[in-house]
């Protein structure tokens, strides 16, 4: 499906269920006037996790991150920060918790007037640290992100993804227990994305740390994270293991926002598509896990010769599972059946999306 490299994702391990709790969200609501930006958002996020939240723009996503970093209150629910309910304390009771998550922007944030090493440092300034201290932790933080060699330099002299990991380094520096990535990469190139989801997943195997990546783009979700949920209108429309909802999505808003890196039917045959059935159909096949890594078109072509042709389609490997996804049409409407048969036999995930009277 893409061509080009990805950063390899490791499935959830099978103990990650057994591990604690490091974000848990219970039912919570925030309404701005009429209007609910959180609707009865319940999820949960495991010690050492990577979970993507996608959203359009104006789904929820920013309000849901205020509400985990105490800058907004919900109307109602519950939000547990290492099982501590954030959502009831104080202003005061609320400084030490919320040095527990990291953060890290689309826009870096950093001081221009501050130098890289000093810039890293100031979250344990603010927390009353030694200098000593402080600037010894910013440099093992630098060392983690590869800029060390940059301590002394000014942000004017970085470019977007140095600046990047330097706003990495200086949201780890007061070693927090969740990392809030809010558009990390969205005004990165994509060699540099690339090497910033290296990172990040680096970081993650590397401290063991839960990190909880905010993006409107599925390429993102795709290359790192072990969970997605796919928030819509202040909900949750869905929610699961990477490949499996990459392999089998549920939710319009979720095809929508895949419909950029998954393979989709041909526009000049999309559009000539009707319902009624003359003419040739057009098929879509899904498949996932071992099923989409077997030999299916060609055995599909020796159990019923000249029956189908290939229009598109390919397999990637997200979680180092098989994804594969094929249009298919079958030009003979008394083979149709057979065919559709054949290819639920196999476990696949078939639709007949219209037919196409002039086949090209």
């Amino acid at each position: 499906m893409n061509s080009h490299p990805t950063v390899a994702a490791t499935a959830v391990p099978q103990d990650a269920e057994d591990k604690p709790d490091v974000v848990r969200l219970t039912d919570v609501r925030r309404h701005f006037g009429k209007t609910a930006a959180l609707d009865g958002v319940s999820l949960s996020v495991r010690k050492g996790e990577i979970l993507g939240l996608i959203g359009r723009s104006g789904a929820g996503k920013s309000t849901l991150i205020r509400c985990l970093n105490g800058l907004e209150r919900p109307d109602s629910g519950r939000v547990l920060i290492e099982g501590r309910d954030i959502a009831g304390v104080s202003e005061k009771q609320l400084q030490p918790l919320r040095r527990k998550i990291g953060m890290i922007f689309q826009h870096f944030n950093l001081l221009s007037a501050k130098t890289v090493e000093e810039n890293v440092a100031l979250p344990l300034k603010i927390e009353g640290l030694p200098k000593a201290a402080r600037f010894k932790r910013a440099a093992e933080l630098l060392d983690l992100v590869g800029l060390s060699e940059k301590a002394k330099a000014y942000p004017s002299a970085l470019s977007g993804g140095q600046k990047q990991r330097v706003g990495i380094a200086r949201a780890l520096a007061a070693r927090p227990a969740l990392l809030l990535s809010d558009e990390a990469t969205s005004a990165l190139d994509p060699e540099t994305t690339h090497a910033i989801l290296a990172l990040l997943k680096d970081i993650n195997k590397k401290l063991d740390l839960t990190i909880l990546l905010i993006t409107h783009e599925m390429e993102v979700v795709r290359n790192i994270a072990d969970r997605v949920v796919v928030i819509d209108g202040g909900r949750i429309v869905e929610e699961g293991a990477v490949w499996s909802v990459f392999a089998n999505p549920q939710s319009v808003t979720t095809r929508s926002l895949l419909s950029t890196i998954r393979p989709q039917l041909p526009d000049h045959i999309a559009k000539k598509l009707r319902q009624s059935p003359d003419g040739e159909a057009i098929l879509s096949v899904d498949l996932a896990g071992p099923h989409a890594s077997s030999p299916l078109l060609a055995d599909l072509s020796a159990e019923l010769p000249n029956a189908f042709r290939l229009i598109h389609g390919g397999i990637d490997h997200i979680q180092e599972q098989p994804v594969a996804r094929f249009f298919i049409g079958v030009p003979d409407p008394s083979r149709l059946t057979p065919v559709l048969q054949f290819l639920k036999g196999r476990s696949a995930r078939v639709e007949v999306l219209g037919y196409d009277a002039r086949p090209v």
